[in-house]
């Protein structure tokens, strides 16, 4: 009120605005507005899912290129110490965004349930990556990745047992060529291996298990986080949990490492860029899941295993066969088939 009369008073000073309309002079805007959180300066929810969906193909994309680089022809042959690195840049790239830049506000975890789900999503993070490891010393990376296309079955699977969510009876039918392409490309791979076959499938299992449960920590009304802050809880808690794998399996892999850094100082630039890389991928991983779904996010990452498929190939020079490449087109028909078949099944729910 104070405000208005002074206004008024400054109009009176000044006969010339006495004839004109009075202009509402808008409040000083807060701080949700200013980083894009109002109305007026946010982007259409399509743009920014598109925005975030790309990016989410960028990032994955070039950390495999990274992740190839340092493992096959850079000589840095520790995976899970890899990971463990992913995850401690994650760490510390979350606490800077939201602690010193504020880029989000921080939320602090409410409960002991709460706890143990986020505790519960690292565990399965961390099966899953050490399975997918695991396979690579049997299996070739085309290959890993033609198996990680079927990860939608199982996220399909995993979200009705959890959530009882049904999709469509078409949606489901879409996804019968993802996994009639796999068993097309199994049959006809030349460097199949069954226990690497079976370590690869408990890999993309946990896969679609991790992506309902992030799912579901990113929806409940009760217990819901910003992507940011769950990646910044979350991420210390795998790297805990890959410590002790890394240490029993690949041994004093960061004296090794520390050795190797001071001959070739080379590898830092590249630890410190595949780590940050790797903040980008898990980071566009929550946002893609929040906007969209855990089963369109996994069917989204076909057409990435597709593109990483053909990279591993022209770099690798594994052998490849016209019934595996006929298998990789049935899962990309099963991708366009379940998108066809979501936006039918949002016309009749409208």
């Amino acid at each position: 009120m104070v405000e208005a009369q002074t206004w008024t008073t400054r109009r009176g000073s000044n006969p010339r605005l006495e004839t004109e309309q009075v202009i509402e002079i808008p409040s000083t805007p807060t701080g949700e507005s200013r980083y894009g959180g109002g109305a007026g300066n946010s982007l259409s929810p399509t743009i920014t899912t598109g925005l975030f969906i790309g990016s989410w193909y960028l990032s994955n994309i070039g950390v495999l290129l990274l992740n190839k680089y340092l493992l096959s022809f850079y000589g840095f042959r520790y995976p899970i110490f890899l990971t463990m690195l992913h995850m401690i840049s994650c760490a510390i790239y979350s606490l800077i965004a939201i602690h010193w830049l504020e880029l989000v506000p921080l939320q602090h975890i409410t409960s002991r349930r709460q706890f143990f789900k986020i505790f519960g999503l690292s565990g399965i993070f961390c099966f899953s990556v050490v399975c997918g490891n695991t396979s690579l010393r049997y299996l070739p990376v085309s290959f890993n990745q033609a198996i990680g296309a079927t990860t939608p079955f199982f996220t399909a699977i995993f979200a009705f047992l959890i959530t009882c969510k049904k999709e469509t009876g078409s949606v489901y039918c879409a996804l019968l060529p993802v996994v009639l392409g796999i068993v097309l490309a199994s049959n006809s791979e030349p460097l199949f291996h069954l226990f690497g076959f079976l370590v690869c499938i408990g890999s993309v299992a946990g896969r679609g298990l991790k992506s309902v449960v992030q799912g579901i920590l990113l929806t409940s009304e009760a217990e819901k986080l910003h992507s940011m802050n769950l990646l910044l809880y979350m991420a210390p808690m795998a790297a805990m949990i890959l410590l002790p794998f890394t240490l029993y399996i690949e041994g004093n892999v960061l004296g090794l490492t520390i050795q190797k850094a001071k001959e070739d100082s080379f590898i830092v630039f590249l630890l410190l860029g595949n780590a940050t890389v790797a903040y980008l991928v898990n980071l566009t991983n929550f946002l893609v899941t929040k906007h969209t779904s855990a089963l369109t996010l996994q069917v989204l990452g076909n057409a990435k295993a597709a593109v990483a498929a053909v990279v591993s190939v022209l770099i690798f020079k594994n052998p490849v066969t016209i019934m595996g490449m006929t298998g990789f087109g049935v899962t990309i028909m099963g991708v366009v088939c379940y998108s066809e078949a979501k936006k039918r099944s949002k016309v009749t729910a409208k």
